[in-house]
């Protein structure tokens, strides 16, 4: 199996246009495995019974990038996997994940990747994924990633999630669960235009002493598209947690953000903070004095609050 040119693209766009076969890598294709590659310290193996990896990560990985990359072109075509990642205590490592869809047909085409991710003792992961979509056919793209990840003791995690454009229905579910100092950096964003929905679903347990928690949403919803934010935080402990949800809305679309917290600890401190509004006038206006025009302020404001 080869990628043909818009294909290539896509893989571009999720990765950065940075992936390159070396290092630790694995591509999945319309369903299939398309190549791989290991390091000395970052295994990839095929799982037995289901589609998916495992992925082993030894203590001794320091500063190495992993690309799992998910291309998907078959119109009406619907792909499930299951990654699993097992970060030994004191690794550090940045896994870099994304899934394009090109859909040319009539029919939705979906991908519902399922990552599950353990995390020793110390250990430093950063894991960024983007999601894409694009194609001049009528089907839908479908994306509905599943996430969770267990911290153990002193551990750090930063979840970078970006919806770039193009993807007409998401349903996200996010799910952490934090040791005794472990620490969750999460950062989501999302954009939506048309006719298209999202919703996403965070739940963030933090079970240990001294454990933390900071989740950043930031959305904009333009067209009609349909937004829906519940991120929950749970203190089983002496913790802290920080959430903030902030969107713009354009058009006639919709955004309903839900920050939810819940404290079973007299030392669990748990904030939540919520905005949704439209562009400032007063940005749009400096920006069209500069010889921008309207749509051209419109992206900058909008990129620079993404970003």
């Amino acid at each position: 199996m080869k990628l043909e040119e818009a294909e290539k693209s896509v893989l571009d766009i999720v990765n950065g246009e940075e992936f390159k076969e070396e290092g630790a890598y694995n591509v999945r294709y319309n369903g299939q495995a398309l190549c791989h590659g290991d390091t000395e310290h970052v295994k990839i193996k095929k799982k037995e019974g289901k589609p998916g990896i495992d992925v082993y990560i030894s203590g001794e990985t320091k500063g190495e990038r992993l690309h799992i990359p998910v291309v998907v072109s078959v119109s009406g075509m619907t792909d499930v996997v299951y990654n699993d990642f097992y970060v030994e205590d004191g690794a550090e490592v940045t896994i870099v994940a994304g899934c394009g869809i090109h859909n040319a047909g009539c029919n939705d085409t979906r991908h519902d990747g399922i990552h599950t991710f353990h995390v020793g003792k110390r250990a430093n992961v950063r894991y960024e994924e983007k999601h894409y979509g694009e194609g001049e056919g009528t089907g839908e793209n479908i994306l509905n990633p599943v996430t969770k990840i267990i911290l153990e003791e002193n551990a750090v995690f930063t979840l970078d999630t970006s919806q770039i454009k193009g993807v007409d229905s998401t349903n996200r579910k996010t799910e952490v669960v934090l040791g005794r100092g472990s620490k969750l950096f999460a950062t989501e964003k999302l954009m939506t235009h048309g006719n298209q929905s999202a919703v996403s679903d965070m739940e963030v347990t933090l079970n240990g002493e001294e454990s933390s928690a900071q989740i950043v949403s930031r959305s904009v919803a333009d067209g009609t598209s349909r937004q829906t934010f519940h991120p929950r935080a749970v203190g089983n402990a002496m913790c802290h947690a920080h959430i903030q949800c902030d969107s713009i809305i354009m058009g006639h679309a919709q955004v309903a953000s839900i920050p939810e917290i819940d404290a079973k600890h007299i030392d669990a401190a748990i904030i939540h903070e919520a905005a949704i509004g439209r562009i400032n006038n007063e940005q749009l206006l400096k920006l069209r004095t500069l010889g921008m025009t309207e749509e051209e302020a419109e992206a900058v404001i909008i990129e620079a609050f993404l970003n």
